[in-house]
């Protein structure tokens, strides 16, 4: 997968690679949907469309190569809230339409420029959170615990349990046959990840976790006769129609007389607003995933989003996002190009339509076993230590991302890395805002103080106790000329400054020119100042250039 020349131009010739990975998201997203269904307090049924439109509209449509979209946990709280507030699942339908054609408004608006004022250290530690969530909700799975598989990504969970919790509940209800089935499908995967199995062509093309789900569902068949045998809910439970018509009968229209309802376009707003963020940042954290680099174009995919949620409102989904753990499992398993996602969706359809029985022979526990391998991925311990030695400044929130991750939500967990790292930002700002260089002259000692591009409110204490420090019988140059803009604020600092610098034998030199934010000519402004100002006596003028 790392290797460049690998990548072939044109979508349909990575096949060998992006076929073994549909099948891998394939897999994963399958329960996903459903948990999130569940969730959000919808028909199950909702989240398979809301995952055939993410990977078959979406993808086609998207300028992400490697972004999988679908239903989101992050937004299953704003769901279930949405559907108990307006009354009907077809009347929410009718946000998500709303919400779609907001997102589809706001790509032509170029809105998509948002994920980019997103610091890398952020979005690292947004990977990393999710990986270590990721981890952490799959091992009751994998210990048999299955009677909360909702996906999702809050420390506090819709059953009133959280995170940690959730593990110690976990020990009361072990299945040996769960941890059977996990231990061998983890033993198939890492053993796939060693090189002399890469080095074998078949592993290619047959995919490590598509080996893992195949032998757990014989491991199922084989511990059902047994003391060992696994519970219904410990599988994958899709629902099952006795027809074709009965498949079609699955979808959902949205209530259209509800167009003129204040509350549909309150819920549009907010499910379009929140879908956009997590689009967004779920697209840059997937191109820095991105073995081959590729930077995918963000207004292009709110254009995309928008039209997938008005598809899947009108047919009855569930509102799509693009999403980090479908997206990184893709990665992870060696997709290449866009037909990784759109196949996915095309398997999502017709396995729900063919072959339902087959995929609830799934256990739960082998796909937990694949996502403890992608969380791995996406946290490995190697990155805390390039953070790390990156320095406090990324180091800090990165962690801070992180821990917010874990202990509320996503959202949550971005906001505030963010604002961690916007301190670091104004602070090197406050730290920073002139360069100090001290040499001997012919009368003393000349100290050149060099502003910076843009010098603001937040430099002005720095400066201000830089010049009261100024040593008496000095020469001082203030030099201005690289400046695009001062604030009013440290324009008096310094006119301050220039007018006591008569009291302290202080020779002040200013190199100036034209700036915005002086006044209409602030060059008369410094002369004006500075003509009052004199060197020992008042006999010296002070020069303005």
């Amino acid at each position: 997968m790392n290797e460049l020349k690998n990548l072939k131009p044109g979508m349909f010739s990575n096949l060998k690679d992006d076929v073994p990975a549909s099948l891998v998201v394939f897999l994963v997203a399958m329960p996903l949907c459903l948990g999130i269904a569940l969730a959000s307090g919808a028909p199950l049924f909702s989240g398979i469309i809301a995952g055939i439109v993410g990977g078959i509209i979406v993808g086609v449509l998207s300028g992400s190569q490697l972004g999988v979209s679908g239903p989101a946990a992050g937004l299953a709280v704003i769901v279930l809230t949405a559907i108990q507030d307006l009354g009907a699942f077809d009347i929410f339908l009718m946000a998500v339409v709303v919400g779609g054609v907001i997102q589809l408004v706001l790509g032509f608006l170029k809105a998509g420029i948002i994920g980019y004022y997103f610091p890398s250290s952020v979005i690292k530690g947004m990977l990393a959170g999710i990986g270590i969530i990721i981890f952490l909700k799959q091992i009751p799975h994998a210990f048999g615990y299955d009677k909360d598989y909702e996906g999702n990504l809050a420390f506090n969970q819709a059953d009133g349990h959280n995170t940690f919790s959730e593990l110690f509940y976990m020990l009361d209800a072990i299945s040996i046959g769960a941890v059977i089935i996990t231990t061998i499908c983890l033993a198939i995967l890492i053993l796939w990840e060693r090189p002399f199995m890469k080095a074998k062509k078949f592993t290619k093309i047959i995919q490590g976790p598509l080996v893992a789900v195949l032998v757990a569902i014989v491991l199922g068949v084989v511990l059902n006769n047994s003391a060992y045998a696994l519970k219904p809910d410990q599988m994958v439970s899709i629902p099952v129609a006795d027809s074709i018509s009965g498949f079609f009968g699955q979808f959902t229209f949205p209530d259209f007389t509800q167009i003129t309802n204040p509350a549909i376009y309150i819920t549009g707003i907010t499910l379009a607003v929140v879908a956009s963020l997590e689009t967004l940042l779920c697209l840059e954290a997937t191109d820095k995933l991105d073995p081959y680099k590729r930077v995918s174009p963000a207004n292009l995919e709110l254009k995309a989003q928008g039209i997938g949620n008005i598809v899947s409102g009108l047919i009855g989904g569930l509102p799509v996002t693009q999403v980090i753990v479908r997206s990184s499992t893709n990665i992870q398993s060696g997709g290449k190009t866009k037909l990784s996602a759109i196949i996915h969706g095309f398997l999502l359809i017709l396995s729900a339509m063919l072959i339902p029985s087959l995929l609830n022979m799934i256990p739960l526990a082998s796909l937990a076993a694949i996502l403890f391998l992608v969380g791995y991925k996406l946290a490995k311990p190697s990155l805390f230590k390039e953070m790390y030695a990156a320095g406090k400044e990324y180091f800090i929130p990165f962690m801070v991302t992180i821990l917010g991750i874990v202990f509320t939500d996503l959202l949550m967990g971005i906001g505030l890395g963010m604002v961690v790292a916007i301190f670091y930002i104004l602070y090197k700002n406050y730290q920073k805002p002139y360069l100090l260089d001290v040499t001997e002259g012919p009368n003393g000692k000349v100290i050149r103080l060099e502003l910076s591009e843009d010098v603001t409110f937040l430099n002005k204490a720095n400066i201000l106790k830089t010049l009261d420090q100024m040593p008496n019988n000095t020469k001082v140059i203030i030099d201005a000329s690289r400046c695009v803009e001062i604030e009013h604020d440290v324009n008096e600092i310094i006119e301050d400054f220039v007018e006591g610098a008569k009291y302290r034998d202080i020779e002040v030199e200013v190199i100036n020119r034209r700036l915005k934010g002086l006044g209409e000519n602030p060059v008369k402004t410094f002369e004006r100042t500075l003509a009052v100002a004199s060197h020992k006596g008042g006999k010296a003028p002070i020069q303005v250039i």
